[in-house]
């Protein structure tokens, strides 16, 4: 009896306690374009103390939503002030999935356009005092996924990206060159919208630039494994997928420790 208590209580010690959390809208511009993103950050920031380490997050194809709000409560949670940029701008939110296929393909079209509101994003997350900038990594989700991958390979200074379910095509494949970041691509091993010649391609450009990328497949998943709100149907080409989506994070949080250090919190 007494060993079974003292494992409980090796056990309890050990699980880390998750941060209380504050979060707030900012509001910010390009041009005359008016952006609103979501910062999320735990409230034990000591003032005068350590800064943490940040993490942008790019949105899917619907737009910032409550979805993208909830991954940067859970990642203030864990210890990191999270923003959740706004790609598309305050009044444009998709209100169907045609309206969301038309605007990510103008960002999809427009790769300068796409990299000027991702690195302004980025610019946003610098200016949080709290924020170490040299600790500093973005995840995105499909649409998002592509967009962290053009974010890095715009040269950004950012320490590693990761991309769930995202578009690994890329125009201008030698800006492979310019990625700083070390990078994580989470697949779906049955995503049908992502072809073996688009995934062929990022790994050579990849490669000829020396770029640290590592890429894992989660068997039965496909588009969209981690968004609830894709539904519960395979055949559809996107889906929820629970282990995908639990491991996906996991892997993120080991590759977090490697590219940022670990955070206090966690």
């Amino acid at each position: 009896m007494k060993y079974v208590l003292n494992l409980l209580a090796c056990l309890l010690v050990s699980i880390p306690a998750l941060a209380e959390v504050k979060t707030k809208e900012i509001t910010y511009k390009d041009g005359d374009t008016t952006l609103t993103g979501y910062l999320a950050w735990p409230t034990e920031i000591k003032q005068g103390g350590d800064k943490l380490p940040g993490v942008l997050i790019v949105h899917q194809w619907m737009g910032l939503t409550d979805y993208e709000k909830g991954r940067a409560e859970q990642l203030a949670e864990l210890g990191y002030v999270a923003f959740a940029l706004d790609i598309y701008g305050a009044d444009n939110r998709p209100k169907d999935r045609g309206e969301a296929g038309a605007m990510s393909g103008k960002f999809k079209n427009d790769r300068k356009l796409f990299r000027k509101r991702l690195n302004l994003g980025l610019n946003q997350l610098n200016k949080v005092a709290q924020v170490d900038p040299n600790r500093i990594a973005a995840i995105g989700y499909c649409f998002g996924g592509t967009g962290v991958l053009e974010l890095a390979r715009s040269g950004a200074d950012v320490a590693g990206v990761v991309s769930f379910h995202g578009g690994l095509d890329a125009p201008t494949p030698e800006d492979a060159k310019n990625i700083k970041a070390k990078v994580l691509i989470c697949h779906g091993a049955d995503d049908p919208f992502v072809s073996q010649e688009g995934i062929d391609a990022m790994k050579e450009s990849f490669n000829e630039a020396s770029v640290d990328w590592q890429m894992i497949y989660y068997s039965h998943a496909v588009h969209s494994f981690t968004q609830p709100m894709a539904g519960d149907d395979p055949s559809k080409g996107a889906a929820y997928n629970e282990k995908a989506d639990m491991r996906s994070w996991e892997h993120m949080k080991v590759f977090f420790d490697e590219a940022l250090g670990k955070s206090d919190s966690k």
